[in-house]
């Protein structure tokens, strides 16, 4: 596994900051359908079993980034590129013309919008990325809502009520190779907004200013000071 060091410059996604948060970062074309068929988490013993494998192997995962291909709710698409630091880290590059900006740098989940000038910020344990993003996803907690086993795709429903609302994400295994292929958020709402990942290189270096968060600027916009 090569090592790479990558720096980079945050620009763009084409969402709007409710979608990009509440349902961006979601994955999974196919929830809606699978969802009829989710066994009950727990009860399932097998279903159990493999499902921690899957995680454990997500989880041993440290740094991650590769491509995407996010589809929201309306069924509007755009793609870029992502960056993955375990624990909590996590950055979205969207493809030009997009003026939005993801970007978690472990303790909060910030959406930019250059062309608006503006800036959200939410705290990270507040929102499902948090499950996504934990250094362990213990399925034994809580959290674990539904698993499903298919011949070709495990999916792990997380969530609770009681931290995140009825937001839930839906994480998307190749059950031969134990890779993530792609998660799914799903809002308060019920809207689904589903991100597919490719071409993912792991165990690379990150340069120290790609999760950084420009809080000086945030809290200037936050204080309408533009």
């Amino acid at each position: 596994m090569s090592m790479q060091t990558i720096s980079t410059t945050i620009d763009r996604p084409d969402r709007s900051r409710r979608a990009v948060l509440g349902g961006g970062l979601g994955l999974g074309l196919t929830l809606m359908a699978a969802a009829a068929g989710l066994l009950g988490f727990p009860g399932q013993a097998g279903a159990a079993e493999s499902a921690q494998r899957l995680a454990d192997h997500f989880s041993s995962v440290k740094t991650m980034t590769g491509e995407f291909i996010q589809f929201g709710p309306n069924g509007e698409q755009t793609g870029g590129k992502f960056f993955i630091d375990r624990p909590g880290k996590l950055r979205f590059n969207y493809e030009a013309p997009s003026p939005i900006r993801v970007i978690a740098d472990g303790k909060a989940v910030v959406i930019g919008n250059r062309k608006l000038r503006t800036w959200d910020l939410y705290p990270l344990d507040k929102t499902p990325l948090k499950l996504l993003l934990s250094e362990r996803i213990d399925l034994s907690a809580d959290t674990v809502k539904a698993v499903k086993e298919d011949p070709d795709l495990t999916t792990i429903v997380l969530g609770n009520k009681s931290i995140f609302g009825d937001s839930t994400i839906s994480l998307m295994f190749d059950p031969k190779t134990f890779e993530l292929r792609q998660w799914t958020i799903r809002d308060a709402q019920g809207k689904d907004t589903s991100v597919m990942i490719f071409n993912v290189k792991t165990g690379v270096t990150f340069a120290k200013n790609v999760f950084k968060v420009p809080y000086e600027e945030v809290h200037k916009v936050q204080r309408g000071g533009g």
